[in-house]
């Protein structure tokens, strides 16, 4: 028995993603401004006017390579919700995706990535300020948090800060872990 032949939308779909795939991985080796819809096209074994047929633009293309939804944590308790973000934190510090290391990377020197990085993390700070309804200034714990994060993520998979590249990541949250608790827990 032969396996089905692959439709045209499902090739379409398998090109697409191959699109993404060596967008992700250009984006986050060089940035922004220095991947081209060439050096993707390249990547992905396919026409640079393919790319463009696609996505329309570099811009869209970007977009597009570093979408990713934000964690959903409302409605823990503190020890679960400091746990969620070390977990978080942790994963991070194993390896970013390349959409969120090309956003990193774009975010420091063009406006739309910055915009696109504020965005996601004000999402993100909306998520953990919303799951501290009982704290003083949620808004302003969650950005603390959110910022900290970020923080030690662009010390570890940026900039190969030597002291946060050696450290195991158990070790970065154990020592993270009583800051974390004193902005989620609500004030005694």
């Amino acid at each position: 028995m032969t396996a089905p032949r692959a439709t045209r939308a499902d090739r379409r779909r398998a090109t697409e993603a191959r699109i993404l795939d060596s967008a992700r991985e250009l984006f986050a080796e060089r940035g922004f401004d220095r991947t081209t819809i060439r050096a993707v096209a390249a990547a992905a074994d396919v026409d640079p006017a393919l790319v463009m047929q696609y996505f329309g633009s570099k811009r869209e293309l970007f977009t597009q390579s570093v979408q990713a939804s934000p964690a959903l944590l409302a409605g823990a308790d503190a020890d679960t919700l400091v746990d969620q973000l070390l977990t978080a934190l942790g994963l991070k510090l194993g390896g970013l995706p390349d959409g969120a290391l090309a956003m990193m990377r774009s975010m420091l020197t063009d406006p739309a990535a910055a915009d696109q990085a504020r965005a996601r993390l004000g999402r993100q700070i909306d998520s953990i300020g919303a799951a501290l309804p009982e704290a003083d200034d949620p808004e302003l714990r969650a950005a603390l948090v959110v910022t900290t994060m970020v923080g030690v993520t662009i010390g570890h998979q940026l900039l190969g800060l030597d002291a946060l590249r050696d450290a195991p990541a158990d070790r970065i949250a154990a020592l993270l872990r009583p800051a974390f608790k004193a902005l989620t827990e609500p004030p005694r």
